[in-house]
């Protein structure tokens, strides 16, 4: 039986040429309008800030296209829409001009064609403008606005008719977290105390453990030979009712001891084995959100971690107080001594100590949160943001300046700075 090929080639006519080019470049048109859509509705707060900020002619024609969320939107589905079925007709047509088929001609034509539409078409406009999306939304802005005003009757149309449009712009006008923070920053509140908790709401999902817990050097603990009677020495001055417990060094946390378990056994002496009522410690990575901490609170019935780094050492601790704190604000009860981390000398002077949380400092003396950005690095206490500026250990009298800032190392505890002078210029 002779053979029958599928496919046999008949020639590169001229007009298929044309027809070749011309589909590229839709396809180009494709790309721009797809990644578009992309860059545009990943645009945040902060982009768009920025560009109100910096003017240039492709961010003003950025945020022109942003008053309308609706025509932009449908303007992107019409010429997208548009473009993809003229590539169709296109390639049915070059396909038809050079290939011959006896069978699977239907097969072959939606293969080509959907493998170019979804690969250069789709997937990688998208993906580029999403990991850019300002600097795409900025590329094709000005391209964009010619190709709205060219379709603005069936845009009109379309946003008269769909139910699509109002579905996507309603989902770029969601709030944010950062339109959120600028809307309390806003708030007129009578009562301070509300304006802390509806500050703390907004900021509780992007908290750090690492920033809200007791560092290492601040711990409690007990060492694992300790004798009963220092046990309860330590309960009672500490008043904690949850202690850690190491062995050798505070890099080896073997558990917890609760203070409640101890109870039955307050009258027992030294000879008493208080190391057999230590329960499981909980350990938690320094960069883990304190909103997902809260979560494993709850389901492992747990009230204080152990913060630790790559490497396993302790950090810090954790507990379900200093959660809470970041909502409602400080938490005081009757075994709390009233302690305030700064004393105001002056007008314009202030003494802070060196483990002040640099959030704290900048809420006491009114400064915006992102003033020390610059140069904090990754300190998250005054202390810290000495050593950012010195880029070694300072000494006692050592001044730095920052900001119109001037900070002066009062007291230090071997390497560690204990009390900081703060004058404002």
């Amino acid at each position: 039986m002779e053979h029958v090929p599928w496919i046999i080639f008949n020639g590169f006519p001229a007009h298929i040429l044309f027809f070749g080019i011309l589909a590229f470049v839709l396809l180009c048109i494709s790309a721009l309008v797809s990644g578009a859509e992309t860059s545009f509705f990943s645009l945040s707060h902060n982009d768009v800030q920025r560009f109100k900020q910096h003017p240039s002619a492709s961010g003003d024609a950025v945020l022109r296209l942003l008053g309308n969320v609706d025509f932009l939107l449908a303007t992107i589905l019409v010429v997208n829409n548009l473009v993809n079925i003229c590539i169709t007709i296109l390639m049915a047509n070059i396909v038809d001009a050079l290939f011959t088929f006896t069978r699977f001609e239907f097969l072959f034509k939606t293969v080509v064609v959907t493998f170019l539409l979804l690969l250069f078409g789709e997937v990688l406009p998208k993906v580029l403008a999403q990991t850019l999306p300002a600097r795409f939304a900025q590329f094709v802005a000005r391209p964009l606005s010619v190709l709205r005003w060219i379709f603005y009757p069936l845009s009109f149309i379309l946003v008269r008719t769909s139910s699509r449009i109002s579905e996507k712009a309603a989902h770029k006008s969601e709030i944010s977290l950062d339109d959120l923070a600028d809307a309390v920053d806003m708030t007129q509140t009578a009562n301070p105390e509300e304006h802390v908790m509806l500050s703390g709401i907004v900021n509780f999902v992007n908290t750090e453990v690492q920033e809200i817990m007791k560092p290492r050097v601040d711990i409690t603990a007990l060492d694992f030979t300790d004798s009963y009677e220092k046990v309860k020495q330590t309960i009672i001055a500490s008043g904690f009712s949850r202690i850690p417990v190491f062995e050798e060094d505070i890099d080896n946390i073997r558990g917890t001891l609760y203070v409640k378990d101890l109870l039955p056994y307050i009258n027992h002496g030294d000879e008493f084995d208080w190391q057999q009522l230590i329960r499981k410690p909980y350990f938690v990575p320094e960069h883990k959100k304190i909103n997902d901490l809260l979560g494993d609170f709850q389901t492992n019935k747990v009230h204080m971690a152990i913060v630790v780094d790559e490497y396993g050492s302790t950090l810090g601790l954790v507990s379900l107080e200093d959660i809470i704190e970041e909502i409602v604000g400080e938490i005081s009860d009757e075994s709390d001594v009233d302690e305030s981390f700064y004393t105001r000398l002056n007008a314009k002077s202030y003494l802070f100590e060196g483990k002040t949380h640099i959030g704290d400092f900048e809420r006491i003396l009114s400064l915006d949160e992102e003033t020390f950005s610059d140069v904090r690095g990754e300190a998250e206490t005054l202390a810290g943001l000495m050593l950012e500026l010195k880029r070694d250990f300072p000494a006692k009298g050592d001044i730095f300046t920052s900001h119109d800032i001037r900070f002066t190392v009062k007291e230090m505890d071997a390497h560690r700075i204990d009390k900081i002078r703060v004058d404002l210029k």
